[in-house]
């Protein structure tokens, strides 16, 4: 979602085959996403959900028609909000503030820049995960914001120049679902709704909206094409995850699912959220995202925003007059919305003003609601170091970390700070950006209360090390010189990308000869990319005298603070990828970038998921094809070693071959017994303490030959060994069954792997049901 809505152009140069005709009426795809009626309203999987639902039940009966309506779309404010529900002052709701996004409060002074949803992913930290949502949920709440338009699970990544993928986690289901479930509860421990997003196949931004293309013609939005079970086994399992979690409001996306529009989806939202899942909030829709009036509704769509469009409002209203909408619809709908007021507490007197501390317009006269804490200054400096991913290190004298260096020489565009501040500056015709990259752009981006550059942060240890520092960050440094004496050269580079575009590649020229050019003249160059998705480093990784590169990813406001402590050894990189980086674009095949219109479905653009679950380690792996720097991979200034695996099976467990229980929030509650435990000892064989993050991969039968199904980060001191624990739940060990619809345990036997990464597996095992 952007503030102000971008219109997607498709960039075509080719016109459409004069052999070709086009299909030019959606009545082509009727009955490709099927049907399924409105989901009936909740009564409460939890006794606070079933308290909440008679509350709102006794409230809604209150209402007039008018008033339940107002409830289900946005409307103006004299707040800063993004999204506006108007308050009902009679019966004591004060409206309700929807806000950006995933990374912190967005649009406001008084609130800190977090680290990003990919850094989030490259930490592999669960607990870390909840912290920074912890806290960053109480800046939410501080500024009086009743839902926070985040986390992001989808787009997962399928697409590698995908313009969003930053804002999410990873591109693989279980880890993304993971730390997506300890963000939704840790923004919700304060009584902020999480509105996880997009939901779903929002896998990249062409024609994410109707556009008109340059015949002057309407395109309808991308529709993503994707199978029942990679659906559920890829796709929705981090949405599951976030369900399980509790997150009270989910968000539906722009493109067409199936041919079918996200946010009147019948069969996503009544049939997959509401009725399988047993989602208990409402849907909101991304900004603009409606297409359809009454049968957006009976789809299951609750709210819209940023306001009724021509759809709803009183035509959503005519529509219960003239009988072609049920009044029951409209009523479930506001009966969603205000249960899930009442399930956070935002009823209270407690709960700060909707808006309260989002000026209209920060240029404009008004009141600072600081809504920092200094307790979090250790999490926001945490965060930001341990997403920090070690990819290369040249031990010893070379490389990292930095050995007390008298003089350390700076290059690069990326080194400085930005010269304005907020700043959402980028263009879609660029791969990168003349500042460091702290935080991508769109609607995610965030605003910083200051900003740690890594030339200010080094700049600051040369005085404390009474060493020099010199630098050279101008936009043709490409031919820049370097000090024969320098002791170590540190080349800073970034990969820019933002929400209503996609990227262009996923390298630049001219950031590589920079590189290339301070490696010829340094035998110690060492490579920090701020990378807002994968980024290929081959045109330079195996020179000689680049020693040392490090993903830094999207830190937030400590990112050269952070920077320094690990580059100096003060902080002993821990993070790993939470993607695959190739050696070149050809390891993505079709899904290197976007898909355009093509052929007859040249409006109507068409994007089939043929890959099915294979993408990033599942498809490399299953296609033999050796990356760069494979998934889960990242070193340490130490090192570990493994042994002991144990897999052990949980007495009178359940193993028979579909899930009875009944549906909780996320799906049939024995879907999450543990049928097995794992366990292995993890030794820190170096010389100073680190932590590693142990992995559990499982081969289930029929599937990619593996996929993670366990991770646990674990400090570990010198010579010391430290047992690591992994439970496998029945829908670990399950594969999607079409016919039954259900989640299917197969009998057999399973591989297991415990290790350092997707190709770092020094433990073998099976286990067999």
């Amino acid at each position: 979602m952007l503030s102000s809505l971008v219109t997607v152009l498709p960039l075509l140069s080719l016109l459409v085959p004069a052999s070709c005709q086009n299909i030019t009426n959606d009545s082509f795809f009727y009955g490709e996403s099927p049907y399924v009626p409105p989901a009936a309203l909740p009564t409460g999987t939890t006794p606070s959900w079933a308290a909440a639902y008679s509350k709102a039940a006794a409230f809604v009966s209150q209402l007039t028609q008018e008033e339940k309506s107002n409830l289900t779309f946005g409307s103006t404010s004299r707040t800063g909000c993004v999204g506006w529900i108007a308050p009902i002052e009679r019966l004591g709701f004060k409206g309700l503030c929807l806000q950006d996004a995933g990374n912190g409060v967005r649009l406001a002074d008084g609130v800190n820049a977090w680290s990003s949803g990919l850094h989030v992913g490259a930490t592999w930290n669960k607990n870390l995960a909840y912290q920074r949502a912890l806290h960053m949920g109480l800046e939410f709440k501080n500024k009086g914001v009743n839902i926070a338009l985040g986390p992001v699970v989808g787009p997962i990544g399928r697409i590698a120049e995908g313009g969003r993928n930053w804002e999410g986690i990873s591109n693989d289901p279980y880890l993304c679902g993971a730390l997506a479930a300890e963000t939704v509860k840790g923004i919700q421990e304060n009584g902020v709704v999480t509105s996880t997003k997009h939901f779903i196949g929002n896998e990249q931004e062409l024609n994410r909206n109707p556009s008109t293309n340059n015949q002057s013609q309407k395109v309808e939005s991308i529709s993503s094409n994707i199978d029942d079970k990679t659906l559920h086994e890829l796709y929705l399992w981090p949405f599951q995850d976030a369900v399980r979690a509790g997150s009270g409001n989910i968000m539906c996306s722009y493109n067409r699912i199936n041919n079918s529009y996200g946010c009147q989806n019948s069969k996503m939202l009544n049939g997959v959220l509401k009725d399988e899942l047993g989602f208990q909030g409402f849907v909101v829709s991304d900004w603009g995202a409606l297409h359809a009036g009454y049968a957006a509704a009976e789809a299951g769509l609750d709210m819209v925003m940023p306001n009724p469009s021509t759809f709803w409002g009183k035509n959503l209203t005519a529509a219960i007059s003239n009988g072609t909408m049920a009044e029951s619809v409209l009523n479930n709908m506001a009966t969603r919305i205000i249960a899930t007021w009442y399930q956070f507490s935002q009823d209270s007197s407690s709960y700060p003003t909707p808006g309260i501390g989002l000026p209209k317009s920060l240029t404009s006269q008004h009141v600072l609601v600081d809504a920092k804490s200094p307790s979090s200054r250790k999490i926001l400096l945490d965060s930001a170091i341990e997403g920090h991913v070690l990819v290369k290190n040249t031990a010893g004298k070379l490389g990292l970390p930095l050995q007390s260096p008298q003089l350390v020489s700076v290059f690069g565009y990326d080194a400085v700070s930005q010269r304005i501040n907020p700043s959402n500056t980028g263009s879609r015709f660029s791969q990168i950006q003349n500042f460091t990259m702290i935080v991508a752009g769109g609607s995610g981006a965030n605003n910083p209360p200051y900003i740690s550059s890594p030339l200010e942060a080094l700049s600051e240890r040369a005085y404390q090390d009474n060493s020099q520092l010199l630098w050279d960050v101008t936009n043709i440094n490409s031919t820049a010189q370097v000090d024969a004496a320098s002791d170590a050269c540190l080349v800073f580079i970034n990969a820019w990308a933002s929400e209503g575009y996609d990227r262009p590649g996923t390298h630049d020229d001219y950031s590589d000869a920079l590189v290339m050019n301070i490696a010829a003249q340094c035998k110690n160059t060492i490579v920090v990319i701020h990378n807002a998705g994968v980024r290929l480093v081959d045109q330079w990784i195996e020179h000689v005298n680049v020693t040392a590169v490090i993903f830094a990813h999207l830190p937030g406001q400590d990112s050269g603070r952070a920077l320094v402590s690990v580059l100096y050894g003060e902080s002993n990189p821990s993070g790993k990828l939470p993607y695959s980086v190739p050696k070149n674009e050809s390891a993505w095949g079709n899904l290197t970038g976007p898909m355009q219109p093509e052929g007859k479905y040249w409006l109507f653009p068409q994007d089939n998921f043929e890959e099915g679950v294979y993408i990033d380690y599942r498809a490399l792996d299953r296609d033999n094809v050796a990356p760069r720097f494979e998934f889960g991979f990242g070193l340490s200034y130490t090192n570990f070693s493994y042994s002991g695996l144990n897999i052990a099976p949980v007495s009178r467990a359940n193993t028979q071959e579909y899930p009875t229980g009944k549906v909780v929030e996320g799906g049939q509650g024995d879907l999450w017994d543990v049928l097995f435990h794992v366990s292995a000892q993890v030794m820190n064989t170096g010389a100073i303490d680190g932590a590693e993050v142990a992995q559990l991969y499982v081969g289930i039968p029929g599937g990619p030959i593996k996929q993670l199904r366990g991770f646990t980060k674990v400090d570990v001191a010198p010579g010391k060994s430290v047992g690591v624990g992994f439970d496998l739940q029945r829908r670990d060990l399950s594969v999607w069954d079409t016919v039954a619809q259900k989640w299917r345990l197969q009998k057999g036997s399973y591989k297991v792997w415990v290790g350092a990464s997707s190709r770092i597996l020094p433990l073998e095992g099976s286990l067999n049901i």
